[in-house]
């Protein structure tokens, strides 16, 4: 890894190249990055929201040009201090289990890991396994993963189709709606009454392409509300029209240390030099929230040349890369382009997580060479991932212990973490009100 004490908003090819002789002995050979190719140029269609979705794109490439223009980035007001024992203690990790990943929708599988009818998600999310099913008539349910006889797992973790969910233990059998079907040798063991025994149900929605799924199983979640103003972004993108191509997963270190690297661009030329800086300026976006989301839209190399073209000829998937995240854990990365990749971040422990790597094709992958670039454009976006973002993340959970007792900095070019950390400590202090309102 090359680090650089004070890497510059813009670095000239020549600057680049010398750079990257002067380090190649140095450093372990980089994955070359995918090549891109832009999807929203070529979109037609005329609904309301991909109308709406392709004028906000046009709008948002002029205000990451006038950043490019006048070398800037988005800033907020004024820094914000996080205590570095707030990444350290288990009590409160636990505090935000319950105050954000067991109070609020989980966007938990994108919907064409479920293409059609009668085929499932499961998933394990924090120690609780989830599954998540389309029924015949292609509606989605999700539900505990666990046999209501003697609580044998029903499927492993990961995609697949079935018409009948069969415990492995004793053959009990259940429909994609979660209701018992069928009971081995029910003549001997005794009649079991069917409505009684379905699969313990979590409230489920799919919106803009999107499954969430709420771990309390008596939330009543209003996922319009949940979305807000972002929806009709998100529906823009068609994301439910895309085709699942693999998934893949990383562990990961505390979950907020995990996820710090995800909304910055400060970071793109000190730690990715010869990968994501290739393709992405570093430390220039611009930023929007809505309630807990955000989107952080840095500028893409071509932006170079496009800024002097007319606005009609400007290709936006070409000038912005646009990373929307949805609290609390899921990056979709390249909504503008043929291929996307999706960011599930899912915590475990205190000092641990999970991330689910999901890439997305506009078209499906036949051909073999389809299928080829398919799988570099995974490879390249796993290994960075964990060769780069990851080796150095734990590499910051290694020193929280020592650091206990100070805290980070986030700066005014770094409102997407300032956001993150302003949402959770929101919720906390909700949870707190509320638990200290029932116990009066």
């Amino acid at each position: 890894m090359v680090q650089t004490s004070s890497p510059e908003i813009r670095e000239t090819d020549t600057d680049r190249g010398s750079r990257a002789s002067a380090t190649a002995s140095a450093a372990p050979a980089s994955p070359s990055a995918p090549e891109y190719a832009s999807w929203i140029s070529q979109d037609r269609s005329t609904d309301a929201a991909s109308v709406a979705m392709r004028r906000e794109a046009a709008e948002l490439v002029e205000r990451v040009m006038a950043h490019y223009r006048g070398n800037t980035t988005h800033e907020t007001d004024g820094q914000w201090t996080e205590p570095v024992a707030n990444y350290l203690d288990a009590d409160r990790w636990q505090r935000e289990m319950d105050a954000v990943h067991r109070s609020v929708p989980l966007p938990l599988a994108m919907s064409c890991e479920l293409p059609g009818p009668n085929t499932y998600k499961a998933i394990d999310v924090l120690g609780i396994p989830v599954l998540i099913t389309r029924d015949r008539q292609g509606t989605v349910h999700a539900m505990i993963n666990a046999c209501r006889h003697r609580g044998a797992k029903l499927l492993e973790p990961g995609c697949g189709v079935s018409r009948r969910l069969t415990c492995p233990y004793h053959s009990w059998s259940y429909d994609l709606a979660g209701e018992l079907r069928g009971v081995y040798a029910e003549k001997t063991f005794g009649e079991v009454p069917r409505e009684g025994r379905s699969l313990v149900r979590l409230p489920a929605g799919e919106h803009a392409g999107i499954v969430f799924v709420s771990l309390d199983p008596a939330a009543e979640p209003d996922l319009d509300a949940w979305l807000g103003d972002l929806r009709p972004l998100l529906e823009g993108l068609r994301l439910a029209e895309c085709h699942h191509y693999s998934t893949s997963e990383l562990t990961s270190p505390n979950w907020k240390v995990t996820l710090d690297g995800y909304l910055e661009t400060y970071h793109f030329a000190s730690l990715h030099p010869k990968t994501v800086f290739e393709t992405n300026l570093s430390n220039m976006m611009a930023h929007d929230t809505w309630g807990p989301h955000q989107r952080i839209a840095p500028a893409l190399r071509p932006i170079a040349q496009a800024v002097e073209l007319p606005p009609d000829r400007r290709d936006p998937g070409e000038c912005v890369g646009p990373i929307y995240w949805l609290f609390p854990g899921l990056a979709i990365a390249g909504g503008w382009r043929q291929k996307i990749a999706v960011s599930l971040v899912l915590p475990r422990t205190a000092t641990e997580s999970v991330t689910q790597q999901i890439i997305l094709l506009r078209e499906p992958a036949v051909t073999e060479e389809e299928r080829q670039a398919a799988d570099r454009f995974g490879a390249w976006f796993h290994e960075v991932v964990r060769d780069e973002d990851y080796a150095t993340t734990y590499g910051v959970q290694q020193g929280l212990k020592a650091l206990d007792g100070t805290d980070f900095v986030f700066g005014r070019n770094e409102p997407g973490l300032q956001h993150f950390h302003r949402t959770i400590h929101r919720h906390l202090d909700t949870g707190a009100t509320a638990a200290s309102r029932a116990t009066r």
